[in-house]
Protein backbone atom coordinates (compact mmCIF):
# COMPACT_ATOMS: atom_id res chain seq x y z
CA UNK A 1 0.00 0.00 0.00
CA UNK A 2 1.44 3.39 -0.97
CA UNK A 3 1.91 5.82 1.89
CA UNK A 4 1.25 9.51 1.51
CA UNK A 5 4.21 11.84 1.17
CA UNK A 6 5.67 13.67 4.15
CA UNK A 7 5.96 17.43 4.29
CA UNK A 8 8.91 19.11 5.99
CA UNK A 9 8.69 22.27 8.16
CA UNK A 10 10.06 24.28 5.23
CA UNK A 11 7.32 23.15 2.86
CA UNK A 12 9.46 20.65 0.91
CA UNK A 13 7.68 17.43 -0.04
CA UNK A 14 9.46 14.15 0.65
CA UNK A 15 8.30 10.57 0.22
CA UNK A 16 8.11 7.99 2.98
CA UNK A 17 10.72 8.40 5.71
CA UNK A 18 12.11 5.04 4.59
CA UNK A 19 12.62 6.31 1.04
CA UNK A 20 14.18 9.54 2.24
CA UNK A 21 16.52 7.65 4.57
CA UNK A 22 17.51 5.20 1.83
CA UNK A 23 18.43 8.08 -0.49
CA UNK A 24 20.63 9.66 2.20
CA UNK A 25 22.24 6.32 3.02
CA UNK A 26 23.01 5.71 -0.66
CA UNK A 27 24.70 9.10 -0.75
CA UNK A 28 26.71 8.21 2.36
CA UNK A 29 27.72 4.84 0.91
CA UNK A 30 29.09 6.63 -2.16
CA UNK A 31 31.45 8.59 0.08
CA UNK A 32 34.96 7.22 0.58
CA UNK A 33 35.31 5.52 3.97
CA UNK A 34 38.18 7.88 4.77
CA UNK A 35 35.74 10.81 4.45
CA UNK A 36 32.85 9.22 6.35
CA UNK A 37 35.08 8.21 9.27
CA UNK A 38 36.03 11.84 9.79
CA UNK A 39 32.45 13.10 9.66
CA UNK A 40 30.91 10.44 11.90
CA UNK A 41 31.93 8.73 15.09
CA UNK A 42 29.23 6.15 14.34
CA UNK A 43 27.05 5.63 11.26
CA UNK A 44 24.74 2.61 11.32
CA UNK A 45 22.67 2.40 8.12
CA UNK A 46 20.51 -0.45 9.48
CA UNK A 47 19.69 1.53 12.61
CA UNK A 48 18.72 4.56 10.51
CA UNK A 49 16.45 2.46 8.28
CA UNK A 50 14.78 0.85 11.28
CA UNK A 51 14.07 4.27 12.75
CA UNK A 52 12.62 5.49 9.46
CA UNK A 53 10.43 2.40 9.09
CA UNK A 54 9.21 2.80 12.66
CA UNK A 55 8.23 6.38 11.89
CA UNK A 56 6.30 5.33 8.77
CA UNK A 57 4.32 2.92 10.94
CA UNK A 58 3.53 5.51 13.63
CA UNK A 59 0.69 7.78 12.55
CA UNK A 60 1.08 10.16 15.49
CA UNK A 61 4.80 10.80 14.98
CA UNK A 62 4.36 10.94 11.20
CA UNK A 63 2.06 13.90 11.74
CA UNK A 64 4.75 15.66 13.81
CA UNK A 65 6.35 18.97 12.83
CA UNK A 66 9.67 17.34 11.87
CA UNK A 67 8.23 14.19 10.27
CA UNK A 68 10.82 12.34 8.21
CA UNK A 69 13.57 14.87 8.78
CA UNK A 70 17.00 13.23 9.04
CA UNK A 71 18.98 14.73 11.91
CA UNK A 72 22.59 13.92 12.73
CA UNK A 73 23.44 13.87 16.43
CA UNK A 74 26.66 15.29 17.84
CA UNK A 75 28.63 12.66 19.74
CA UNK A 76 28.08 14.31 23.13
CA UNK A 77 24.30 13.68 23.28
CA UNK A 78 22.96 10.59 24.99
CA UNK A 79 21.08 8.18 22.74
CA UNK A 80 19.69 5.03 24.32
CA UNK A 81 22.00 2.11 23.52
CA UNK A 82 24.81 4.33 22.21
CA UNK A 83 28.09 5.29 23.88
CA UNK A 84 28.49 9.02 24.49
CA UNK A 85 32.20 9.48 23.77
CA UNK A 86 32.22 13.28 23.28
CA UNK A 87 34.89 12.98 20.59
CA UNK A 88 37.33 11.30 22.97
CA UNK A 89 38.99 7.90 23.22
CA UNK A 90 38.88 7.78 27.01
CA UNK A 91 35.06 7.53 27.05
CA UNK A 92 34.68 4.99 24.24
CA UNK A 93 34.62 2.08 26.69
CA UNK A 94 31.86 3.69 28.79
CA UNK A 95 28.52 1.95 29.17
CA UNK A 96 25.91 2.89 26.55
CA UNK A 97 23.39 5.52 27.57
CA UNK A 98 20.25 4.10 29.17
CA UNK A 99 17.97 6.82 27.83
CA UNK A 100 17.85 9.55 25.23
CA UNK A 101 18.78 13.08 26.20
CA UNK A 102 15.60 15.19 26.51
CA UNK A 103 16.44 17.05 23.28
CA UNK A 104 16.88 13.77 21.37
CA UNK A 105 13.61 12.45 22.80
CA UNK A 106 11.82 15.64 21.74
CA UNK A 107 13.18 15.37 18.20
CA UNK A 108 12.07 11.76 17.88
CA UNK A 109 8.62 12.56 19.26
CA UNK A 110 8.32 15.29 16.62
CA UNK A 111 9.03 12.78 13.85
CA UNK A 112 12.75 13.33 13.25
CA UNK A 113 14.93 10.33 12.37
CA UNK A 114 18.41 10.27 13.99
CA UNK A 115 21.02 9.47 11.37
CA UNK A 116 24.49 8.97 12.81
CA UNK A 117 26.65 10.39 15.59
CA UNK A 118 28.86 13.16 14.27
CA UNK A 119 32.53 13.78 14.97
CA UNK A 120 33.58 16.75 17.06
CA UNK A 121 36.50 18.41 18.78
CA UNK A 122 37.39 16.40 21.86
CA UNK A 123 35.01 17.40 24.69
CA UNK A 124 33.81 20.27 22.43
CA UNK A 125 36.86 22.29 23.50
CA UNK A 126 37.93 24.08 20.32
CA UNK A 127 36.48 26.25 17.59
CA UNK A 128 38.40 24.79 14.66
CA UNK A 129 37.15 21.19 14.66
CA UNK A 130 40.45 19.32 14.66
CA UNK A 131 40.55 15.95 16.42
CA UNK A 132 43.70 13.78 16.46
CA UNK A 133 41.65 10.66 17.32
CA UNK A 134 39.18 10.74 14.42
CA UNK A 135 40.93 12.92 11.87
CA UNK A 136 39.71 16.28 10.66
CA UNK A 137 36.50 16.67 8.64
CA UNK A 138 37.44 18.89 5.72
CA UNK A 139 35.36 21.93 4.87
CA UNK A 140 32.44 21.05 2.59
CA UNK A 141 33.62 23.65 0.05
CA UNK A 142 37.34 22.87 0.24
CA UNK A 143 38.46 19.73 2.12
CA UNK A 144 41.93 21.17 2.67
CA UNK A 145 40.37 23.79 4.97
CA UNK A 146 38.87 23.38 8.44
CA UNK A 147 35.21 22.63 8.97
CA UNK A 148 35.10 24.70 12.14
CA UNK A 149 34.16 23.30 15.51
CA UNK A 150 33.38 21.97 17.79
CA UNK A 151 30.33 20.69 15.87
CA UNK A 152 32.56 19.79 12.95
CA UNK A 153 31.00 16.60 11.62
CA UNK A 154 27.56 18.10 12.29
CA UNK A 155 28.08 20.91 9.78
CA UNK A 156 29.68 18.71 7.14
CA UNK A 157 26.93 16.08 7.42
CA UNK A 158 24.36 18.72 6.44
CA UNK A 159 26.48 20.60 3.91
CA UNK A 160 27.16 17.36 2.00
CA UNK A 161 23.50 16.34 2.03
CA UNK A 162 23.89 13.37 4.39
CA UNK A 163 21.38 14.86 6.85
CA UNK A 164 18.67 17.51 6.67
CA UNK A 165 19.72 19.15 9.92
CA UNK A 166 22.29 18.59 12.66
CA UNK A 167 22.00 18.81 16.43
CA UNK A 168 24.96 20.66 17.90
CA UNK A 169 26.12 22.49 20.99
CA UNK A 170 27.48 26.00 21.31
CA UNK A 171 29.71 27.04 24.25
CA UNK A 172 31.67 29.71 22.40
CA UNK A 173 30.43 29.41 18.84
CA UNK A 174 30.42 25.67 18.22
CA UNK A 175 27.17 25.79 16.21
CA UNK A 176 27.72 29.12 14.47
CA UNK A 177 31.39 28.73 13.49
CA UNK A 178 31.00 25.49 11.49
CA UNK A 179 27.66 26.68 10.11
CA UNK A 180 29.23 29.88 8.81
CA UNK A 181 32.34 28.19 7.39
CA UNK A 182 30.27 25.59 5.52
CA UNK A 183 27.61 27.88 4.06
CA UNK A 184 24.82 26.93 6.48
CA UNK A 185 22.44 28.64 8.86
CA UNK A 186 22.78 28.00 12.58
CA UNK A 187 21.11 29.09 15.80
CA UNK A 188 22.41 29.45 19.36
CA UNK A 189 19.48 30.01 21.73
CA UNK A 190 19.40 31.68 25.10
CA UNK A 191 21.02 29.04 27.31
CA UNK A 192 17.96 28.37 29.47
CA UNK A 193 15.67 27.89 26.46
CA UNK A 194 16.73 24.29 25.76
CA UNK A 195 17.40 21.62 28.43
CA UNK A 196 21.05 20.56 28.77
CA UNK A 197 20.46 17.24 30.54
CA UNK A 198 21.93 14.28 28.71
CA UNK A 199 24.53 16.38 26.89
CA UNK A 200 28.14 15.86 28.00
CA UNK A 201 29.12 19.26 29.42
CA UNK A 202 32.03 21.57 28.74
CA UNK A 203 30.88 24.58 30.80
CA UNK A 204 27.66 24.83 32.76
CA UNK A 205 27.84 28.60 32.44
CA UNK A 206 28.11 28.79 28.65
CA UNK A 207 26.84 25.52 27.10
CA UNK A 208 23.76 25.78 24.88
CA UNK A 209 22.10 23.52 22.31
CA UNK A 210 21.08 24.47 18.78
CA UNK A 211 20.61 23.32 15.17
CA UNK A 212 22.59 23.69 11.95
CA UNK A 213 20.64 23.54 8.67
CA UNK A 214 20.63 24.83 5.09
CA UNK A 215 18.00 27.48 5.90
CA UNK A 216 17.12 29.43 9.02
CA UNK A 217 13.46 28.30 8.70
CA UNK A 218 14.59 24.75 9.41
CA UNK A 219 16.60 25.96 12.41
CA UNK A 220 13.47 27.71 13.68
CA UNK A 221 11.35 24.58 13.25
CA UNK A 222 13.89 22.50 15.16
CA UNK A 223 14.29 25.14 17.86
CA UNK A 224 10.52 25.11 18.42
CA UNK A 225 10.75 21.39 19.19
CA UNK A 226 13.92 21.64 21.28
CA UNK A 227 12.60 24.52 23.37
CA UNK A 228 8.94 23.53 23.50
CA UNK A 229 7.96 27.02 22.36
CA UNK A 230 6.29 28.45 19.27
CA UNK A 231 6.98 31.47 17.13
CA UNK A 232 4.71 34.50 17.43
CA UNK A 233 1.85 34.19 14.95
CA UNK A 234 2.16 37.69 13.51
CA UNK A 235 5.76 38.95 13.57
CA UNK A 236 6.10 42.63 12.68
CA UNK A 237 7.72 43.26 9.32
CA UNK A 238 8.40 46.93 9.85
CA UNK A 239 11.79 48.46 8.97
CA UNK A 240 14.45 47.38 11.45
CA UNK A 241 16.98 49.29 13.49
CA UNK A 242 20.16 47.21 13.43
CA UNK A 243 23.44 47.94 15.18
CA UNK A 244 26.99 46.96 14.29
CA UNK A 245 29.07 46.51 17.44
CA UNK A 246 32.25 48.50 16.90
CA UNK A 247 35.67 47.85 18.46
CA UNK A 248 38.06 44.89 18.34
CA UNK A 249 35.36 42.53 17.01
CA UNK A 250 35.43 44.41 13.71
CA UNK A 251 39.21 44.22 13.48
CA UNK A 252 41.34 41.65 11.69
CA UNK A 253 38.74 40.80 9.03
CA UNK A 254 40.14 39.24 5.88
CA UNK A 255 39.39 40.68 2.45
CA UNK A 256 36.43 38.43 1.64
CA UNK A 257 34.71 38.84 5.01
CA UNK A 258 35.24 42.61 4.79
CA UNK A 259 33.67 42.72 1.32
CA UNK A 260 30.84 40.33 2.14
CA UNK A 261 29.91 42.16 5.35
CA UNK A 262 29.95 45.56 3.61
CA UNK A 263 27.78 44.16 0.82
CA UNK A 264 25.34 42.68 3.37
CA UNK A 265 24.96 46.04 5.12
CA UNK A 266 24.38 47.72 1.77
CA UNK A 267 21.60 45.25 0.96
CA UNK A 268 19.97 45.77 4.35
CA UNK A 269 20.06 49.55 4.01
CA UNK A 270 18.69 49.36 0.46
CA UNK A 271 15.76 47.36 1.81
CA UNK A 272 14.86 50.25 4.11
CA UNK A 273 16.49 49.08 7.34
CA UNK A 274 18.55 51.45 9.48
CA UNK A 275 22.09 50.30 10.33
CA UNK A 276 23.92 52.21 13.04
CA UNK A 277 27.21 51.77 14.89
CA UNK A 278 27.37 51.28 18.67
CA UNK A 279 29.93 50.37 21.33
CA UNK A 280 29.75 48.37 24.56
CA UNK A 281 32.73 49.23 26.81
CA UNK A 282 31.81 46.46 29.27
CA UNK A 283 33.06 43.93 26.70
CA UNK A 284 36.64 44.83 27.52
CA UNK A 285 38.34 41.66 28.71
CA UNK A 286 35.48 39.30 27.85
CA UNK A 287 37.93 36.84 26.26
CA UNK A 288 39.67 36.37 29.60
CA UNK A 289 36.31 35.89 31.29
CA UNK A 290 35.37 33.11 28.89
CA UNK A 291 38.79 31.48 29.08
CA UNK A 292 38.89 31.38 32.87
CA UNK A 293 35.27 30.36 33.40
CA UNK A 294 35.29 27.58 30.79
CA UNK A 295 38.67 26.18 31.86
CA UNK A 296 37.68 26.21 35.53
CA UNK A 297 34.44 24.37 34.87
CA UNK A 298 36.01 21.93 32.41
CA UNK A 299 38.77 21.10 34.92
CA UNK A 300 36.14 20.23 37.54
CA UNK A 301 34.28 18.03 35.05
CA UNK A 302 37.40 16.11 33.99
CA UNK A 303 39.30 16.04 37.31
CA UNK A 304 38.64 12.33 37.85
CA UNK A 305 40.39 11.22 34.64
CA UNK A 306 43.15 13.77 34.09
CA UNK A 307 45.85 11.09 34.36
CA UNK A 308 44.15 9.15 31.59
CA UNK A 309 43.85 12.23 29.43
CA UNK A 310 47.59 12.80 29.72
CA UNK A 311 48.01 9.47 27.92
CA UNK A 312 44.96 9.30 25.64
CA UNK A 313 43.73 12.87 25.29
CA UNK A 314 44.20 15.58 22.69
CA UNK A 315 47.24 17.50 24.03
CA UNK A 316 45.73 20.83 22.98
CA UNK A 317 42.51 20.15 24.84
CA UNK A 318 44.39 18.91 27.90
CA UNK A 319 46.50 22.08 27.91
CA UNK A 320 43.36 24.22 27.97
CA UNK A 321 41.82 22.15 30.78
CA UNK A 322 45.03 22.25 32.84
CA UNK A 323 45.33 26.03 32.47
CA UNK A 324 42.79 26.24 35.31
CA UNK A 325 45.47 25.13 37.80
CA UNK A 326 47.21 28.47 37.31
CA UNK A 327 44.26 30.70 38.17
CA UNK A 328 43.99 32.66 41.38
CA UNK A 329 41.36 31.88 43.99
CA UNK A 330 39.28 34.96 43.16
CA UNK A 331 39.59 34.75 39.37
CA UNK A 332 36.49 32.63 38.77
CA UNK A 333 34.00 34.61 40.92
CA UNK A 334 35.47 37.89 39.70
CA UNK A 335 34.95 36.89 36.07
CA UNK A 336 31.36 35.81 36.73
CA UNK A 337 30.71 39.20 38.30
CA UNK A 338 32.25 40.93 35.26
CA UNK A 339 29.92 38.90 33.05
CA UNK A 340 26.86 39.88 35.07
CA UNK A 341 27.70 43.58 34.71
CA UNK A 342 28.19 43.22 30.96
CA UNK A 343 24.89 41.37 30.54
CA UNK A 344 23.05 44.19 32.30
CA UNK A 345 24.79 46.80 30.14
CA UNK A 346 23.92 44.85 26.98
CA UNK A 347 20.22 44.79 27.88
CA UNK A 348 20.37 48.56 28.41
CA UNK A 349 22.15 49.13 25.09
CA UNK A 350 19.56 47.00 23.26
CA UNK A 351 16.72 49.36 24.18
CA UNK A 352 15.48 50.75 20.87
CA UNK A 353 17.58 48.35 18.77
CA UNK A 354 16.07 45.32 17.03
CA UNK A 355 19.27 43.28 16.75
CA UNK A 356 23.03 43.52 16.54
CA UNK A 357 25.21 42.49 13.60
CA UNK A 358 28.77 41.20 13.20
CA UNK A 359 30.59 38.85 10.87
CA UNK A 360 30.16 35.42 12.46
CA UNK A 361 33.87 34.71 12.04
CA UNK A 362 36.55 37.19 10.94
CA UNK A 363 38.00 35.11 8.08
CA UNK A 364 37.09 32.38 5.66
CA UNK A 365 38.05 28.87 6.77
CA UNK A 366 41.84 28.63 7.15
CA UNK A 367 43.75 25.62 5.85
CA UNK A 368 44.01 22.61 8.14
CA UNK A 369 47.79 22.72 7.80
CA UNK A 370 47.82 26.39 8.79
CA UNK A 371 45.74 25.68 11.90
CA UNK A 372 47.98 22.74 12.84
CA UNK A 373 50.98 25.07 12.74
CA UNK A 374 49.33 28.05 14.51
CA UNK A 375 46.57 26.50 16.60
CA UNK A 376 46.33 28.88 19.55
CA UNK A 377 46.05 32.04 17.46
CA UNK A 378 43.63 30.68 14.86
CA UNK A 379 41.45 28.86 17.37
CA UNK A 380 41.10 32.11 19.33
CA UNK A 381 40.32 33.99 16.11
CA UNK A 382 37.53 31.59 15.12
CA UNK A 383 35.99 31.87 18.59
CA UNK A 384 36.39 35.62 18.99
CA UNK A 385 33.13 36.99 17.60
CA UNK A 386 30.65 34.20 18.37
CA UNK A 387 31.90 33.68 21.94
CA UNK A 388 30.82 37.26 22.70
CA UNK A 389 27.19 36.08 22.60
CA UNK A 390 27.83 33.26 25.08
CA UNK A 391 29.56 35.76 27.36
CA UNK A 392 26.42 37.90 27.27
CA UNK A 393 24.04 34.90 27.50
CA UNK A 394 22.43 36.19 24.34
CA UNK A 395 20.86 34.40 21.42
CA UNK A 396 22.29 34.45 17.90
CA UNK A 397 21.76 33.18 14.39
CA UNK A 398 24.18 32.97 11.51
CA UNK A 399 23.13 33.05 7.85
CA UNK A 400 25.34 32.82 4.76
CA UNK A 401 26.48 36.14 3.32
CA UNK A 402 28.99 35.06 0.68
CA UNK A 403 28.33 35.53 -3.00
CA UNK A 404 28.23 32.57 -5.39
CA UNK A 405 31.34 30.47 -5.99
CA UNK A 406 33.11 31.80 -2.92
CA UNK A 407 34.25 30.26 0.33
CA UNK A 408 31.51 30.60 2.91
CA UNK A 409 31.14 33.53 5.29
CA UNK A 410 28.40 34.23 7.82
CA UNK A 411 26.37 37.19 9.05
CA UNK A 412 25.67 36.93 12.79
CA UNK A 413 22.42 38.43 14.07
CA UNK A 414 22.25 38.55 17.88
CA UNK A 415 20.39 40.07 20.80
CA UNK A 416 20.01 39.73 24.58
CA UNK A 417 18.80 36.53 26.17
CA UNK A 418 15.10 35.84 25.76
CA UNK A 419 14.87 37.39 22.30
CA UNK A 420 15.14 34.02 20.54
CA UNK A 421 12.11 34.21 18.25
CA UNK A 422 12.77 37.84 17.47
CA UNK A 423 16.32 36.97 16.35
CA UNK A 424 15.09 34.02 14.28
CA UNK A 425 12.58 36.26 12.52
CA UNK A 426 15.17 38.93 11.75
CA UNK A 427 17.63 36.26 10.57
CA UNK A 428 15.01 34.92 8.15
CA UNK A 429 14.47 38.41 6.78
CA UNK A 430 18.22 38.96 6.37
CA UNK A 431 18.64 35.54 4.76
CA UNK A 432 15.93 36.29 2.18
CA UNK A 433 17.56 39.59 1.27
CA UNK A 434 21.08 38.20 1.04
CA UNK A 435 20.02 35.28 -1.13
Amino acid sequence: MTQSPLKSPCGRITYRAEDHARHAIDRAMDMPMSVMSRIYMQYDAARIMQAAQALDADAARKAGPLAGMLISIKDLFDEAGQVTAAGSTILRAAAPAKADAPVVARLKAAGAVPCGRTAMSEFAYSGVGLNPHTGNPGNARDPSRISGGSSSGAAVSVALGLADVALGTDTGGSVRIPAALNGLAGFKPTQAAVPLEGAFPLSQTFDSIGPLAPQIATCAAVHAVLSGTTAPQTPEHRPLRLAVLQGPLMGGLDAQVTADFAAALTVLRAAGHEVIEVELPELDGYGDVNRIVVATEAHAIHAHHLDGLKIQGDPRVLQRIMSATGFGESDYPDKLAHRARAMAAFHTLADGIDAFLLPTVPTVAPAIAEVDADFDRLNALMLRNPSLVNFLDGCAATVPMQRAQRLATGLMIFAPGGWDWHVLDIAARCEALLQ
